[in-house]
């Protein structure tokens, strides 16, 4: 008996989409590599979903040189077009995701460490094909994206799921979480993390 489409396909990958410049920082060191509590900023963002039951977690790279924070059990991809903006990065995540038959990809800011895992695996557990986090009454990342909502991703341009999730509002499904989906941006988000 052949497998079905459903059991040969039947995996879901993280993404974290860590390839911005992160220009209004201003630091010393890229956003996503300062240190709060000890470890980098992506590094939280990684290890909350790597926390998560996810068949892979994929890093999206582009501004900054992140192979000595991505451990070795995640897959790491450069965006070489990363300055076309943030629909670029989710663009690479899913042609990976499609080679690797995944079903769906739940996606994540590599700026947001306060999103636990709790929160990435209860995005991935909705039965939805497009689903997101809601922080206090607030849609924010993670995104789950089903495999049949991947064509009506943006091409281009600073939105990735954003854009999906306001075009197809209605098929989105709020998942309640806890936890803090704030993004450092700037030295004064870094300090209020600190």
């Amino acid at each position: 008996m052949q497998p079905t489409e459903h059991q040969r396909r039947s995996t879901i990958a993280a993404v974290v989409l860590a390839a911005g410049a992160g220009s209004r920082f201003g630091g010393d060191n890229h956003k996503l590599l300062t240190k709060v509590k000890g470890k980098p900023v992506v590094r939280h963002v990684i290890d909350a979903a790597r926390g998560a039951e996810f068949d892979e977690v994929i890093v999206v790279s582009g501004a900054v040189d992140l192979t000595d924070v991505v451990p070795d059990d995640v897959t790491l991809i450069h965006n070489e077009r990363w300055d076309d903006g943030q629909a670029t990065s989710l663009r690479a995540a899913v042609a990976y995701a499609d080679m690797r038959e995944h079903v769906a990809i739940v996606v994540g800011l590599g700026d947001s460490p306060g999103v636990d895992s709790a929160a990435w695996q209860a995005v991935a557990d909705s039965e939805a094909d497009l689903a997101s986090a809601e922080f206090k009454g607030k849609r924010r990342p993670p995104v789950k994206i089903a495999d049949s909502m991947w064509a009506s991703l943006p091409i281009s341009g600073d939105e990735g799921a954003r854009s999906l999730l306001n075009s197809r509002s209605d098929l989105v499904r709020s998942v309640p979480c806890d936890g803090d989906p704030a993004d450092i941006d700037t030295q004064e988000d870094l300090r209020r993390w600190r």
